[in-house]
């Protein structure tokens, strides 16, 4: 089976208002003397963020259990430094972010001026396994129609600087200002996938392959496809939902690949389409459907999903919990839908904030 890891991005916050808090160094300070704990975190773009990785996982089960060790790992760290932890993808309150002093970051910010400034967005990535470059390019190409699903199901940066944007994923929106962001054409081969990569290296307008930040790449570090796509998602459970997607969406393009049936031919400028319309709707409204490309309901969208990768979600063991996780958020909503609940109920900002920080943990 299929191996899975997730990162997640945090967001650091006074617990009384709400103001994000360049506290990162300070709080991983306080993990680095943590013997369980000294390797767990890493810092981020924006002093106001701090980063997790889960181990390859398995078992959906065993994946929720480290992702909900490592948020309380994280705000334990972070109470003892003044803070608390938000799994918010955007700051609902205003805030001037600050870009952390490392050589790599101000080259960012020389080069890229007020994006990087603005960058202060925070994502969930997942990892799952692949036998061979040539399998994850099989899979990068085959994936790129679904992966605005994704974004429409953990869609969790409606506030900006204080502000409704009317988006459910403004995270989104920011994250394209990069100039190697989104979706990607068919490669067809791990051949041409290292040239186009070693192409753009060679410009200069990016400073390595760590700043790749297609939709879906392969890892630089790992055995890998990396879907970048999502928001980091309020509740945990929703992080383990986008994990079993993400494995099915994989091993159903792997098999597809095997069998030689070829990725749809959509172009990215559909694709960019596509991705806006989830940012804008999440679940809420329509989607683009992956197949054909037109407005569908958002309930129909997301059982296509399911009915794509529900051969691989039961082979793995997961079609159950990826069947009741997407009901529950066509139910309930997700996170972009929840802070707007909040703000309607309470007509603070500050008081979004106060409650996502309880809600990360839970």
């Amino acid at each position: 089976m299929r191996t899975v890891g997730v990162e997640e991005e945090l967001l650091l916050v006074d617990p009384e208002t709400g103001e994000p808090q360049a506290l990162s160094a300070a709080v991983l300070a306080r993990a680095a003397v943590d013997e369980a704990d000294h390797d767990l975190f890493e810092k981020e773009l924006h002093n106001q963020m701090l980063e997790f990785a889960t181990h390859p996982q398995s078992g959906m089960e065993e994946l929720r259990a480290e992702i909900v060790r490592c948020r309380k790992e994280a705000a334990r760290h972070a109470g003892e430094s003044g803070c608390a932890v938000a799994a918010l993808a955007t700051s609902p309150m205003p805030v001037s972010p600050s870009v952390g002093m490392g050589r790599r970051y101000q080259w960012m910010a020389e080069q890229y001026g007020i994006a990087t400034q603005e960058q202060m967005v925070l994502g969930c990535h997942v990892h799952v396994s692949v036998e061979s470059d040539e399998e994850a390019v099989a899979v990068v190409d085959r994936i790129q129609p679904w992966l605005s699903v994704l974004s429409a199901l953990s869609a969790n940066s409606p506030f900006w600087q204080g502000k409704d944007t009317r988006y459910s994923s403004y995270r989104s929106r920011v994250w394209q200002r990069w100039p190697s962001a989104g979706p990607t054409e068919p490669f067809r081969s791990a051949e041409r996938y290292h040239r186009r990569v070693a192409d753009m290296v060679a410009t200069g307008v990016i400073l390595d392959k760590g700043m790749i930040y297609f939709d879906a790449r392969l890892s630089r570090r790992y055995p890998t496809v990396e879907i970048r796509v999502a928001d980091v998602c309020l509740h945990a459970d929703t992080a383990v939902l986008l994990a079993a997607l993400a494995r099915g969406l994989v091993e159903t393009a792997a098999r597809e690949w095997r069998e030689g049936r070829g990725p749809l031919e959509h172009s990215v400028s559909l694709l960019r389409l596509a991705a806006w319309r989830a940012a804008r709707s999440g679940l809420t409204e329509e989607l683009l459907h992956p197949a054909t490309m037109r407005r569908m309901p958002a309930e129909t969208v997301v059982r296509a999903l399911l009915d794509h990768v529900g051969d691989a979600l039961a082979d793995s063991g997961d079609l159950d919990r990826a069947r009741a996780g997407c009901a529950e958020l066509l139910r309930h909503g997700n996170g972009a839908r929840v802070q707007r609940e909040l703000m309607r109920r309470t007509g603070s900002l500050r008081d979004v904030v106060t409650e996502c920080v309880r809600l990360t943990q839970t």
